[in-house]
């Protein structure tokens, strides 16, 4: 008899309840076959003329209002009002646009269209500027997407820096590179990242964990702003940053390209090299990417940890330097009605810590060590491997376009730290210890993940089922201790229907049902306290069920006005950190403790976009309204810990309702063909309604900002047809809404600049991009940074210079 709290036992019941879903999917789409029977359809598949599909084709049935977009094996199906002629009107990247005259009745009607292609360079940005207002129009979500050139030329330290520069997404800095995302001011464990199809799991609620991913490797980036959880489950209180796959190459290619980087502040040199090829229904395509980083440059002399003054040797944060690699490789088979792909990738990651801000005694690193050179990587460090293997299967049967993503994720985790003994921890290191005397803490974390989905046409129905299953094992090492070794299943079902009343209205709807389960070890001191080896940690089992919906419209009329209204209720079950903490935060210089306690964090949202385009002008406002009845925080007490730090304060997770409204406005204005401007404002307000810090706001708030742009692209110059000369000009407020321990912060302004040009190199475009990013040096402090606890300032004037050289053949590049 296996235990019910056993994992073995969760996958049974887990297993049982795909097989229950399953039956009741089945029954479901019989039902509905029958009641959207009858229509004026025209079913169609979309393709080049070697008879390949073309997914994201958008096709328009013109005088209706009907448009939609095909899937990834090309297929489509639109809806007329009445029987009659009508023409589709049929576009995709590179490829000429198609315009064919089909007679529709109550029989379904079921056409092939095959486009033709024309120069890719061209039509490139027009196309997919469509394909992401199509985007935007068909979710009820505030959706933003963002291509390859966008991340080529705001290439930042890494991707979610790269993200940084759209309004609501700011970043927790840690330094070395390393960032973690914030969406609308929250981050960490409310934010999920999607990583070709499958939830990244690393260890995401350390705000010196960075993610673990190639920007090389991102080819277009998916930002959902607001209540998710409906589609992903738990964590996506905040949204998701949905990063998607190079698309295969086209058939009968066979080609590549060399990326190239170098950056000054850090004195950065980089390289991501690409290769692919494809016969017709086979196809690889891999890529190695490394690069070498020292200690970054900031503009003071000085630091104060602790209120001791740290000097810094040429203004460089002393042991902040790194190694980085990438190795991905993704094959699989692409035919006209089944594809399936597998995804391989091992990113690894050594990279120090500011060597003044980690531990309990800064006064004590060895200044002399770690300022002979600037290149190396000394105590404290930290190693990160992030091994991933994914496979991707769709079928279109029909109307039903069956998808799958099975995951397994090995994320391994070392910080190291030179042994120095605190409260009754012993002097000196004992011998006869497993555990190596530098290896502080050892994070190693195993995931096995399932998703499959269901999507179908019934009459102006769009409906998707799915079920997503995930598994972690969780396993921890080193002398040091904070979170105890805990396994953690989830399982939920959902169903989300896309509804189109008429030509301007478009319905949304969604139910998700979740049931997880959390289970932490028992972890006892390896040292006695006053004669005996404490527990920090008891074994707990908790379970948490969740049922959350979400309700919105599309309202897009003729003419130049749009609106999107949302509203949702989002979860989120609480970590193991939560739950279970007891030990020192050596990056807070705080002593943390879990309440094991805790509910599942809920969450209410509405959302509203408002947008208004033209041809030379176009505004979005997106106003949003979030409450948490029990949001879950690290709260401040008057207790100081002796036992294994040096009187760090106790913090102890809470949970309190919290009121938050803000929004984000973006503009954009076309003087001429070749001169553009662009204005990008946030703003974000919180509030604590109950609980010991009742009236104050949550930590990490973003200030509002605002950032003016104006682009120069000489259109009318042949040789410079793709060139831009860009200038960003950033005003961030001043901070003083506060929640101590927390420390205002003051307001500041940045200049950054961007240039970029593609030459012709062996018949293709070669790509340079410059940037030059806080171009006056100036001194400030991001309140989202995670340094900024110490007082110190943000990364100082950096150029940056990258270069993307194609070759090969082919027409994927």
């Amino acid at each position: 008899m296996i235990p019910s709290n056993h994992p073995a036992g969760w996958f049974n019941r887990l297993r049982k309840a795909l097989t229950i879903s399953g039956t009741l999917i089945v029954g479901i789409v019989l039902l509905c076959q029958q009641a959207f029977a009858q229509n004026y359809r025209v079913n169609g598949r979309v393709t080049d003329h070697a008879g390949q599909a073309l997914p994201a084709a958008v096709v328009q049935l013109k005088s209706t209002g009907q448009s939609t977009i095909t899937d990834s094996a090309g297929y489509f199906s639109l809806t007329a009002p009445e029987a009659g002629s009508y023409q589709l009107l049929v576009s995709s990247i590179g490829f000429k646009t198609e315009k064919k005259s089909v007679k529709i009745s109550s029989e379904p009607l079921t056409i092939t269209i095959v486009l033709h292609p024309q120069n890719h360079e061209l039509e490139e940005v027009m196309v997919q500027d469509r394909y992401a207002a199509q985007r935007k129009q068909t979710e009820s979500l505030n959706v933003e997407v963002v291509n390859a050139d966008f991340i080529q030329r705001n290439l930042g330290g890494s991707l979610m820096a790269t993200m940084s520069r759209l309004p609501g997404v700011k970043t927790i800095g840690i330094g070395s590179g390393q960032s973690k995302p914030l969406i609308r001011g929250l981050g960490f464990n409310r934010v999920v990242v999607v990583d070709k199809g499958v939830k990244h799991e690393g260890q995401q609620w350390g705000a010196d964990h960075g993610l673990e991913l190639d920007q090389f490797a991102a080819n277009e980036v998916e930002l959902v702003k607001g209540a998710a959880s409906f589609i992903y489950g738990s964590d996506a209180i905040a949204g998701v940053i949905d990063v998607k796959p190079v698309p295969p190459p086209t058939p009968n290619s066979l080609g590549g390209t060399v990326d190239m980087i170098g950056k000054t502040n850090n004195n950065l040199f980089g390289t991501s090299v690409n290769l692919y090829g494809r016969k017709q229904k086979w196809f690889f395509d891999s890529r190695f990417t490394y690069q070498n980083y020292g200690d970054y440059t900031v503009p003071t002399d000085r630091v104060y940890v602790y209120d001791y003054a740290v000097k810094l040797r040429d203004n460089q944060l002393r042991n902040t330097a790194g190694r980085e690699t990438g190795l991905h490789f993704n094959t699989g088979y692409v035919g006209e009605k089944f594809r399936s792909i597998f995804y391989v990738s091992n990113v690894y990651t050594r990279s120090g810590f500011f060597a003044n801000a980690h531990g309990l005694e800064p006064r004590w690193v060895d200044t002399l060590l770690h300022d002979r050179s600037s290149r190396d990587i000394q105590l404290p460090s930290q190693e990160v491997n992030h091994f991933k293997l994914i496979n991707r299967s769709q079928y279109q049967a029909g109307k039903h376009l069956l998808q799958a993503e099975v995951g397994y994720q090995h994320n391994f985790r070392q910080e190291f730290s030179q042994y120095v003994n605190h409260g009754y921890m012993p002097a000196v290191y004992p011998d006869s210890m497993r555990v190596s005397a530098d290896l502080e803490r050892e994070f190693d974390k195993r995931v096995y993940s399932l998703n499959l989905r269901d999507q179908v046409q019934f009459g102006d129905h769009e409906l998707t089922f799915g079920i997503n299953g995930e598994h972690q094992d969780n396993n921890i090492g080193g002398w040091g201790f904070l979170v105890p070794k805990f396994d953690q299943t989830t399982a939920g079902a959902f169903v989300y229907d896309k509804f189109r009343l008429n030509d301007e209205v478009l319905l949304h709807g969604a139910l998700r049902y979740d049931h997880s389960q959390l289970s932490t070890s028992s972890y006892t001191d390896w040292f006695e306290t006053e004669g005996e080896k404490l527990t920090r940690a008891n074994a707990l089992t908790r379970s948490f069920n969740s049922l959350v919906w979400s309700a919105g419209v599309n309202y897009t009329p003729e003419g130049h006005f749009s609106l999107k209204a949302n509203i949702g209720k989002s979860f989120r079950m609480p970590i193991a950190k939560e739950l279970a903490a007891n030990g020192v935060n050596y990056h807070y210089f705080s002593y943390e403790r879990g309440n094991p306690a805790l509910d599942a964090e809920q969450s209410y949202q509405a959302d509203i976009t408002l947008g208004w385009d033209t041809e030379k002008f176009s505004v979005q406002l997106s106003p949003f309204y979030n409450y948490f009845p029990n949001y879950i925080y690290l709260n401040p007490t008057a207790e100081h810990d002796y036992y294994y730090g040096a009187g760090n304060q106790v913090f102890v997770y809470a949970q309190s309702r919290v009121a938050r409204y803000g929004g984000e406005l973006q503009m954009r204005y076309l003087f001429t063909q070749e001169l553009s401007s662009e204005i990008l404002a946030e703003y974000l307000y919180s509030r604590q309604l109950s609980g010991d810090k009742k009236g104050y706001t949550l930590p990490f708030s973003p200030p509002p900002s605002v950032l003016l742009n104006l682009t120069y692209e000489p259109h009318h110059i042949d040789r410079l047809k793709h060139t831009y000369f860009s200038v960003d000009y950033s005003i961030t407020g001043a901070q003083n809404n506060i929640v101590p321990p927390e420390l205002k912060t003051p307001g500041y302004q940045v200049w950054n600049i961007q240039a970029g040009t593609k030459l012709r190199f062996n018949k293709r475009p070669l790509t340079v991009s410059l940037q030059v990013q806080n171009v006056f040096n100036t001194r400030y402090l991001n309140h989202t940074s995670f340094y900024r606890l110490i007082q110190l300032p943000e990364a100082g004037r950096n150029i940056i210079l990258s270069v993307k050289i194609p070759f090969g053949t082919g027409s994927n590049i």
